[in-house]
């Protein structure tokens, strides 16, 4: 392969590599204190995938979203998939989607992640700097689908 071949080959890698980023988090629930891990990788584009580590080592995976001023609420369908109602205290949505604009921006990530057994835990966090997405750090607050919540903290990386 001549270098002008590998050239591009190795500029895509690293720009694709750019895009995405990943860290962690960590929360605790509000009765009994047990701790629970989070993960998260960024895909570039305001949303990712999150995954949640219980302390009996149950683990939650689904779709997590930045809302920003250009946030269509078709692309946030995936935050009602399971569930049948709206989140008591839940001031972002209905308990079914709307067609329109998300019309201004944040700084808020919502969450919906699922497990076996039909575990559910749907998730809301402030970014303390949005511009930086995830990496930026935040908090925010998990509900599982039995009603406990869990305080959780993003560092930034």
């Amino acid at each position: 392969m001549s270098i002008r071949t590998l050239i591009p080959v190795v500029l895509t890698a690293v720009l694709a590599a750019a895009c995405v980023s990943s860290g962690r988090g960590f929360g605790e629930t509000r009765r009994g204190g047990e701790h629970v891990d989070f993960t998260w990788t960024a895909r570039g584009d305001h949303s990712g995938t999150m995954t949640a580590t219980l302390a009996s080592g149950q683990t939650l995976t689904g779709p997590y979203f930045q809302i920003t001023q250009d946030s269509r609420i078709e692309e946030l369908r995936p935050l009602w998939y399971g569930w049948r109602s709206a989140w008591r205290g839940w001031p972002y949505w209905g308990p079914v989607p709307q067609t329109a604009f998300v019309t201004h921006y944040t700084g808020r990530v919502v969450a919906n992640l699922e497990g076996m057994d039909n575990l559910r835990m749907r998730c809301r966090f402030t970014l303390e700097h949005p511009a930086s997405q995830m990496a930026g750090g935040g908090t925010g607050k998990c509900q599982l689908g039995n009603g406990q919540t869990i305080d959780a903290q993003f560092p930034s990386t």
